[in-house]
């Protein structure tokens, strides 16, 4: 029994906390930056205002996390984000592939309670920040659940807020709304008419039951629906994501008139609802009800921050890369108008480049203060050049980047911009991609640090073998081949049938940037004349001059139909010139104004279990999987495959990096294959395996004559080894004892 006599006045406690770098956001962008600067060594305290992590990716606003795959609905072929990005999206298709939210929540908050370099403060707010000249020293939090005040020194700090609360409070630039057109040349800068900034989205997820559910509307809800200009694409199937474009508040205060725009949205949603189950449109409603609504908005925008150097169109569109680029991005320019779900514009304006783009790292610091580092969708960035880099795994790709960079400044005693100097970029660079952060157009120099390797065998491609199953070709469909430079394709026999004489014509096209997949270079062209069943030959001529993906594009005759193989190789596909409704109006992006803009053929691939190759024979092998591919510094398919992969009848394969002399050995960093073309959508969608089948899920590890390692259950990419003390060897062995079902590939051994 406690009693308290009565006081004057009283005040909640208060908590002194010291740290190496203080993260302000608890979404993916602060929580990969925080997990990042933990594992490189510094103590670091998260601190999240919402009582769980993920920010718009919790169960709290339920968007699925998206980024350069785009749904795979663009050209970025194997772009998902790599790293401890990546590792989110694998451990959650491990774990959740059904899509459930909450088990999201607990595949992030497991993540930051596993570290213990990591302190997680929830439901804590930040309220003040103390500055001594160009630098933070403090940061003010307060728990209204706890009742505790927490003061946080800090030698760093990293705003991931969303918001940048930490930011604003600091005194540091920053920018709201969209730049004029001629400030950057950026043709696709919005009028007034569109408006300048996005607004805010509630979601709601629906369920049918067995019998009929009745709905009585709340009297804030919007009585007429025609208020919606697209009220005519309302279905009773669409929920959740689906729903993005209820949207509203462009116009407003996006931070301060957070409440008011709430309420809006609410006033949207259930007048939608009541549409859908009392208007008389969708009786197959009868029996649907509401799971869930949203209690917070998901937003879009409000605060974008100065670095040294400002994203912009240009950047996305010309894929500008730049002496500094650490990160990439590869979703549309997506820019929505500000009225939102009320204005007659369409819910979106989406461009693509043609591949993926980089981000410089001179957009993630404040240029107003030495020890700011920016992530998340406050970057340095126009508006425009913003719609793309502000989807949730670019965040979380940009958040990994901030905290590595955290953590060399802390070692090399630097402050954030001057990490910036092309004399010291490199390292950070570097470091990325031997923790498994692929960089377009980027290689890890020497990544298994002089070593030679050895294979016990290799997969040399001569031939698909047909399975039995033919499709029909009514559709364009594309083979994409790995060539070296200097070879030439080999004849290619394809297994085709048609019931009368038709004619096929089969086209060879390359991309005209190196490491894109968007064929805009015609290279050669056959014509077949097909009647039954059997191989036809193609032979194309031409000569690579460098290491590049082909497309061998087949054109639609639905009266021809082509065998298929059950073989999946990694690194090679088959694309289809076809659209992705998410995220494209056409097979083809057309420009319907002078945007700045390329137009081009969107070639997609079909998703897990739907893709299918055709069976092809090869009159000359092609060596795609080549042992010496592992010493490259690639770490997935860009311009070639880049990866081991061992003969079929290997019941062990093997891989042996070797030295001269004996190596000192701090940690190993495996790449291997987890499809990285696979979007892995966080929620709603679902999906059809746990684990992609090229993936090795059993491996052991050997230092000389030591096991250093034996995993039994992985469902990564990127496999960190870090020894508990340094050794000296002069050989590491890899045995691969099991995949998820097909062949394993292996990109990489990073040594350090």
């Amino acid at each position: 029994m406690q009693i308290f006599q009565q006081t004057n006045a009283r005040e909640f406690p208060q908590q002194h906390l010291k740290t190496d770098l203080l993260v302000a956001g608890g979404g993916l962008a602060g929580l990969c930056a925080a997990l990042a600067a933990a594992r490189d060594g510094l103590q670091v305290v998260l601190v999240q205002d919402r009582p769980v992590l993920g920010g718009n990716a919790s169960s709290e606003v339920r968007l699925w996390a998206n980024g350069a795959t785009s749904h795979m609905g663009n050209n970025n072929r194997w772009s998902r984000e790599g790293g401890i990005m990546g590792e989110i999206m694998e451990e959650n298709l491990y774990r959740n592939k059904e899509g459930n939210p909450v088990m999201f929540d607990l595949v992030l908050l497991d993540m930051a309670r596993s570290d213990p370099n990591l302190t997680l403060l929830l439901n804590t707010a930040l309220f003040d920040v103390t500055t001594e000249g160009k630098r933070i020293t403090h940061a003010k939090g307060f728990n209204a659940i706890n009742e505790t005040f927490y003061d946080i020194a800090a030698t760093q700090f990293c705003d991931a807020t969303g918001d940048g609360v930490l930011g604003h409070l600091a005194g540091a630039e920053y920018r709201v709304g969209a730049e004029e057109p001629d400030e950057f040349d950026e043709k696709m800068a919005p009028g007034d008419n569109f408006g300048h900034k996005l607004g805010h989205s509630i979601y709601f997820y629906t369920k049918k039951g067995s019998a009929p559910v009745n709905f009585i509307p709340p009297s804030f809800a919007l009585k007429d629906i025609e208020e919606i200009p697209r009220y005519t694409r309302l279905t009773s199937t669409l929920n959740g994501c689906d729903l993005w474009w209820l949207e509203w508040g462009g116009r407003l205060d996006t931070i301060h008139d957070s409440e008011e725009i709430k309420w809006e949205l609410w006033k949207i949603v259930w007048g939608v609802w009541d549409y859908i189950k009392n208007s008389g449109q969708f009786p197959d409603a009868a029996n649907m009800t509401i799971e869930w609504v949203g209690a917070i908005p998901g937003k879009r925008e409000s605060r974008r921050f100065v670095g040294d150097h400002m994203l912009c169109q240009q950047d996305i569109i010309e894929q500008r890369d730049h002496y500094d680029a650490v990160a990439y991005g590869g979703w549309s320019i997506d820019l929505h108008p500000a009225d939102g779900v009320y204005s007659k514009h369409d819910g979106c304006r989406q461009f693509h480049s043609k591949g993926t783009y980089t981000i410089p790292y001179r957009s993630l610091y404040s240029r107003s203060l030495e020890n700011l580092f920016l992530t998340g969708r406050l970057i340095s960035a126009s508006h425009v050049a913003f719609g793309s880099a502000r989807v949730m795994c670019t965040c979380g790709l940009l958040g990994e980047v901030v905290g590595r960079a955290a953590a060399l400044c802390h070692q090399q005693q630097l402050d954030a911009p001057q990490l910036a100097d092309p004399q010291r970029i490199g390292t950070l660079q570097q470091h990325l991609q031997q923790t498994g952060c692929y960089i377009p157009r980027q290689w890890l120099a020497d990544p298994a640090n002089g070593a030679r390797v050895t294979t016990s065998s290799e997969f040399v491609l001569n031939a698909l073998p047909a399975s039995g199953n033919w499709t029909a070709l009514n559709e364009r469909m594309a083979l994409l081949l790995p060539i070296k430079a200097g070879e030439c394709l080999p004849e290619l026999n394809f297994t085709l049938r048609a019931s009368s004489q038709q004619t096929l014509k089969i086209s060879l096209m390359s991309s005209e940037r190196a490491g894109n997949f968007t064929p805009d270079v015609p290279l050669d062209e056959r014509e077949l004349s097909v009647t039954e069943a059997g191989e036809y030959s193609v032979h194309f001529n031409y000569q690579s001059p460098r290491d590049q993906y082909l497309f061998v594009a087949f054109e639609s005759n639905e009266q021809i139909d082509m065998a298929l193989t059950d073989r999946p190789l990694p690194g090679i596909m088959t694309v289809f010139n076809s659209l992705n409704a998410r995220v494209a109006k056409h097979t083809r992006q057309i420009a319907d104004g002078d945007y700045g803009v390329d137009e081009f053929d969107f070639w997609l691939p079909r998703r897990s279990p739907n893709q299918i190759l055709p069976a092809v024979r090869f009159t000359t092998p092609l060596r795609c999987y080549a042992p010496e591919n592992l010493l490259n510094g690639r770490l997935r398919p860009e311009q070639h495959t880049n990866a081991w992969v061992p003969a079929i009848d290997d019941n062990l394969p093997t891989v042996t990096w070797s030295w001269e002399h004996p190596r000192t050995v701090n940690a190993l960093t495996l790449v291997l294959d987890n499809d990285f073309d696979n979007a892995m959508e966080t929620v709603q969608m679902g999906h059809a395996l746990a684990v992609t089948p090229h993936c090795i899920t059993h491996y052991r590890l050997w230092a000389d004559q030591t096991l250093l390692a034996e995993v039994m259950d992985n469902r990564h990419s990127v496999c960190e080894h870090r020894l508990l003390e340094a050794l000296t060897v002069q050989q590491i062995k890899l045995e691969i004892v099991k995949t998820a079902g097909s062949l394993p590939a292996v990109y990489s051994l990073n040594v350090r």
